[in-house]
């Protein structure tokens, strides 16, 4: 029986990446990909997929008064996360489901961003969790400038010194992450051009962060493929 991935994506080069290929391996072989503030992101075929995946974006998940399509995507998180059924948030999307759980979402310390590779520390409830699966040590990709609250009850699982909460899950089918394991090295330019003038202005090394993704890309791809399996959805 085919499973269906349909994504919630907000810039047309911050897609699925990495995960696309590792997913059909895995058995999903239809993919639906909605374009927010173009496409419907509030109807049945959402609700029907077998996984939801909310990628990233440079908007706030607090900013539905800019960019009011963000109220239909909050009404379908909510719904996802009620029913128990698989759900992948990354970046703005694990931050609208901490929304979509009562959480805060609020700009990190001094309005500082962290974007570049470096590794994560696991919680004792990251241990227990699919990260686990990651190789320790190796550096993911981060890239953002607003941080979620936990939501009410539920254990950070990994952190980084710039910042504290960096996934959590809600149930055991239900995945937060802040960081990009999604994001395929092999095509960073399109992330240095599309996102050129907030690099510029956190004054990033673009040569550093293009060595970076040449160096880890194999072991991330790995890792993901780890993490999926250990996630078992």
């Amino acid at each position: 029986m085919s499973r269906t991935v349909l994504a919630f994506r907000h810039l047309a080069f911050e897609d699925l990446g990495l995960l696309e290929p590792l997913l059909r391996e895995r058995g999903y072989s239809r993919f639906d990909t909605r374009d927010a503030g173009v496409d419907v992101l509030d109807d049945a075929a959402v609700d029907a997929a077998d996984l939801l995946v909310v990628l990233g974006g440079p908007i706030g998940a607090e900013d539905e008064a800019l960019y009011p399509f963000l109220t239909d995507e909050l009404r379908a998180i909510e719904r996802r996360l009620a029913s128990g059924r698989p759900l992948l948030g990354i970046c703005l999307g694990a931050q609208l489901m901490a929304r979509a759980l009562g959480a805060r979402v609020k700009p990190m310390p001094h309005r500082r961003k962290e974007i570049g590779f470096a590794p994560l520390a696991l919680t004792e409830a990251g241990q227990a969790s699919p990260l686990a699966a990651l190789p320790a040590g190796l550096p993911v990709l981060h890239w953002h400038g607003d941080q979620f609250d936990l939501p009410a009850g539920l254990p950070s699982l990994a952190s980084t010194p710039m910042c504290p909460h960096q996934a959590f899950m809600a149930g055991p089918k239900a995945l937060a992450l802040q960081f990009h394991l999604e994001a395929d090295p092999r095509r960073i330019e399109q992330w240095l051009v599309g996102h050129a003038g907030e690099l510029a202005q956190a004054g990033v090394d673009l040569t550093e962060l293009r060595r970076d993704a040449a160096l880890h890309g194999p072991a991330l791809a790995a890792g993901l493929a780890a993490v999926l399996d250990a996630w078992q959805v």
